[in-house]
């Protein structure tokens, strides 16, 4: 079974506008609504290719009731944690005469200390315990920065192989804890490692380093157009990435993380694994507004990755 977790869930609207002008009526196309967050787009993902996940998360207000609607179209089994506070919305903007996508990211509602405990409590009595977990995306005010911290430590005890998608100090407390795979883009990488900046020829030196502390088992280095770079103890394997007409990358990364759960949750082996995830990460980039990967675009590349 996999679980995705999204603690700061949202509605993505997304529009089109010919132009972005300052204190000018913007007449825009009719907006596309959408769940979103990190772990919701890794469980839409892993639902077009044809698995099953249950995507946990936190959800209030008229917002989370819509959220929880539009998951229940999709036929994505859910658990959900009510809050007071109301669900946050996101606005994507694409610019049709240059083409630019503005992206609009709100904060999320403030979750107190009651709120967090009924949340990581709700998490602890799931049953069958997990086979995979995927925590993506980022933690909303009042969840304190060792939520997945604490995550890592319950995966050690189930036995769950956790995957960590995020940034800043929710992505140190987890690695510092210890978890399976860590996805991490060079910024995050840099961050992981202690440095500033990373020459590309020192990415898989360093990258072996995080392992050797114990961080995780398997990084998978996301590297934008350039693909991904897969590190073991064993191996490394730089992944290119297909050349595509790209829309957006909007979602793009939780593609490539639903995928690789998916692959993970079939018993494939890592190096097919990471490839699979580059390929529904690229196929994300192919479609406009907030759309995630399509199945026949994801096999289509996945066949070019491995030619």
């Amino acid at each position: 079974m996999i679980l995705t977790i999204t603690m700061n869930p949202a509605l993505d609207k997304s529009t089109t506008v010919e132009k972005l002008l300052a204190e000018k009526k913007l007449r825009c196309e009719q907006p596309v609504i959408e769940a979103g967050g990190g772990g919701i787009n890794a469980s839409k993902t892993i639902k077009e290719l044809g698995g099953e996940s249950v995507a946990f998360y936190p959800a209030g207000g008229a917002n989370g009731r819509r959220l929880q609607e539009l998951l229940i179209t999709l036929g994505i089994n859910s658990i959900v944690v009510p809050l007071k506070g109301e669900t946050r919305e996101n606005l994507t903007v694409t610019e049709t005469s240059h083409n630019q996508q503005f992206r609009f990211v709100m904060p999320g509602p403030t979750l107190d200390e009651e709120d967090v405990e009924r949340c990581f409590a709700a998490i602890e009595a799931i049953l069958p315990v997990p086979d995979i977990i995927v925590a993506s995306g980022s933690l909303p005010p009042g969840v304190p920065d060792d939520f997945f911290g604490r995550l890592a430590h319950l995966c050690k005890r189930t036995g769950s192989k956790l995957i960590v998608d995020t940034s800043g100090e929710p992505l140190l407390h987890a690695a510092r804890t210890g978890i399976y795979l860590l996805k991490p883009n060079m910024s995050e990488l840099c961050s992981l490692a202690g440095k500033e900046y990373l020459e590309l020829d020192s990415v898989t030196e360093e990258a072996r380093k995080i392992i050797e502390k114990g961080y995780c088992e398997v990084l998978v280095i996301s590297m934008g157009p350039a693909g991904a770079l897969l590190i073991t103890k064993d191996l490394s394997e730089q992944i290119s990435a297909p050349t595509v007409k790209k829309h957006t990358t909007v979602g793009a990364g939780d593609s490539m993380v639903g995928g690789m759960a998916w692959m993970l949750d079939k018993g494939e082996p890592i190096q097919a694994v990471a490839r699979f995830g580059v390929a529904c990460g690229t196929a994300a980039t192919m479609n406009a507004g907030t759309q995630l990967c399509k199945k026949d675009d994801v096999y289509r590349l996945y066949k070019w990755i491995n030619r």
